[in-house]
């Protein structure tokens, strides 16, 4: 979802809310596309970032001050010269643009009010912070732009002040005749029509309504029928109902617990992802994009890891499949044994240049036709025979070895990559990275001599509805400490079942057995947090921990069992408590 115009309207309605009468306490710019305004109001400070990135421009209220430069540039100082200490009379977002103008009060040389205006402007690379007199007249920008940028518009000291070209329609003075002429009458996809005419709205925005309105987006306006053509019209006015109202739900969707989306109205079409909703709109910005900044740094520091790993991965699929082929090609080897046996037996009925013989199997009964070299003795193509049954019996068994050795590696390499996707810190890509060099797949480094020892990574913790604490390992060398270091002999550990997986543990702590709800989150915690996620649903085996055994040089993660239950569990954690705080060691 866009930083659109819905989103803004929620922002100004919070501004406007908190900000409206404040005075601008301090002024700070941080970046050099971004200003921060501290502002006092009602007995309270507020403290708002207005960012003009050309990759990600935003406005919200921040819970903290950030650090500031010990020089302010020129654009702050101009800012501190003429509003610091003004007091914020209004606040407009203009046509539902993607646009936050400010109207500020304060007093000049000579102790006179003045009106100047602050104008945030959030529309990608063309993002902007300007500031102006009154009369609409420029004093300065944060980003200037000359001709030679944009012949389009110019935004210099001394210009006057224009809107950024538009032919959209403001949807809040929208009528029907020109929604269902204008809008629904363009010759695209029903969702491009709605986002390319319609002021403010992003391309999430336009297909939400058409969820709602239970039509297919990307179909094009001439397929709708004069029915799906009101329903559309009637969920747009739902819709710009609740935004006149002020009626926002921000809300944020997660998928395989990425932030993927969000918005400030209710996502009916993700609801099979799982939604966390806020009350506050920059509360959801704040940890929307604190997670998408997780998620992106994790992701960009261990590119070489997954490039190593995919390589290997891919490469020992393919040895795995010529062996399981191999295997495969010996199954005549039991027949050639079963003809040389034959032939010693029933040899001396072929004649003489026969080239086949026909005998009964004396192991069941049935005929056998076998064919003969008409060169050879019967004796010498029984040899012939059991020549080929044990070339192929030890192609055999050495295939069987190796591809059984290529499949433990695949799955090692499988629950690597499905640690990948659960890593959001430093300790837990290094501990990916430990069990990567032990695996041969990447080289170890010299541990720095700073005395300082790495942080450990530390598994997930969740608390069941009857008050059992349960862990999650993240990584296979995290599942090795949490199943046999954390955990004691009659807890609980549960595993999707031959797939990789998470390690989960439900620590009994001095109770006999949980409650079957306890039993149902851990299980299904497992097919989460398992390559199964995606699956309907996930078988998941569960036994106490003192029925695990490591075998001897064992992958980190491997374990064995041979008392177990099994139970089928959805891959879905919701309604399942997140502890406040993870356990101190593992």
């Amino acid at each position: 979802m866009a930083f659109d115009g819905v989103v803004i309207s929620n922002i100004v309605r919070d501004m406007r809310q908190r900000l409206i009468g404040g005075r601008i306490y301090k002024i700070y710019q941080p970046e050099k596309d971004e200003i921060n305004l501290v502002i006092k109001n009602q007995g309270g400070t507020h403290r708002l970032m207005l960012n003009a990135s050309a990759t990600l421009p935003l406005v919200y209220f921040l819970p903290e001050n950030k650090k500031n430069p010990a020089t302010a540039p020129n654009f702050c100082m101009l800012l501190r010269k003429h509003i610091g200490n003004g007091r914020i009379t209004a606040i407009e977002q203009p046509d539902f643009e993607r646009i936050i103008r400010m109207e500020i009060e304060h007093l000049d040389e000579m102790g006179d009010i003045r009106t100047k205006y602050l104008v945030i402007e959030l529309m990608g690379k063309h993002s902007n912070i300007i500031f102006m007199e009154d009369n609409g007249r420029i004093m300065d920008a944060i980003k200037r732009i000359g001709a030679q940028i944009s012949s389009v518009r110019e935004v210099l000291p001394g210009h006057d002040y224009v809107l950024p070209p538009n032919t959209k329609a403001n949807p809040l003075t929208l009528t029907r005749e020109y929604f269902m002429e204008q809008v629904l009458g363009k010759a695209m996809s029903i969702e491009k029509a709605i986002y390319t005419s319609i002021t403010g709205f992003s391309k999430g925005i336009a297909c939400e309504l058409c969820y709602e309105a239970g039509v297919d987006g990307s179909f094009s306006t001439d397929s709708l029928a004069p029915a799906n053509r009101e329903d559309l019209w009637n969920c747009l006015q739902t819709l710009l109902e609740r935004i006149k109202e002020g009626n926002y739900e921000p809300v944020i969707v997660y998928d395989d617990g990425h932030p993927v989306d969000f918005c400030a109205v209710p996502l009916t079409m993700y609801e099979e992802l799982t939604l966390a909703h806020y009350t506050d709109i920059s509360a959801l910005l704040q940890e929307f994009y604190a997670q998408k900044d997780v998620y992106s740094r994790m992701h960009q520091k261990s590119t070489d890891m997954r490039k190593v790993l995919a390589t290997a991965i891919e490469r020992t699929s393919k040895k795995y499949d010529i062996q399981r082929k191999q295997l495969t090609d010996t199954d005549k080897r039991e027949k050639y044994r079963l003809y040389g046996e034959l032939l010693q037996t029933y040899g001396y009925q072929a004649e003489e240049g026969a080239r086949q013989i026909t005998v009964d199997n004396y192991y069941n009964g049935e005929q056998v036709t076998i064919p003969l070299d008409p060169d050879l003795t019967p004796q010498e193509n029984a040899a012939r025979y059991f020549q080929k049954y044990n070339k192929l019996k030890r192609t055999y068994e050495a295939s069987l070895t190796l591809a059984k050795e290529s499949k433990e590696t695949l799955n090692h390499l499988l629950s690597i990559q499905n640690s990948m996707e659960l890593a959001v810190s430093e300790a837990d890509l290094a501990d990916i990275k430990e069990e990567m060099v032990l695996a041969g797949l990447l080289k170890a480094k010299p541990a720095k001599k700073d005395g300082v020892k790495p942080e450990k990574s530390k598994p997930l913790h969740y608390l069941s509805s009857d008050g059992f604490h349960i862990y999650v390992g993240k990584n296979n060398l995290q599942n090795d400490r949490l199943t046999f270091k954390v955990a004691d002999a009659k807890d609980l550990w549960f595993h999707a079942k031959e797939m990789a997986g998470s390690h989960v543990i439900v620590k009994l702590e001095g109770a006999e057995d949980v409650p079957d709800a306890t039993y149902e989150e851990a299980a299904r915690l497992a097919a989460y947090y398992s390559s199964g996620r995606t699956s309907p649903k996930v078988e998941v085996d569960y036994t106490r921990r003192g029925n695990l055994k490591k075998p001897p040089k064992a992958n980190p993660g491997y374990v064995i069992y041979h008392t177990n239950y099994s139970m089928v569990a959805l891959p879905d954690i919701k309604g399942i408590k997140e502890a406040e705080a993870s356990m101190n060691g593992d």
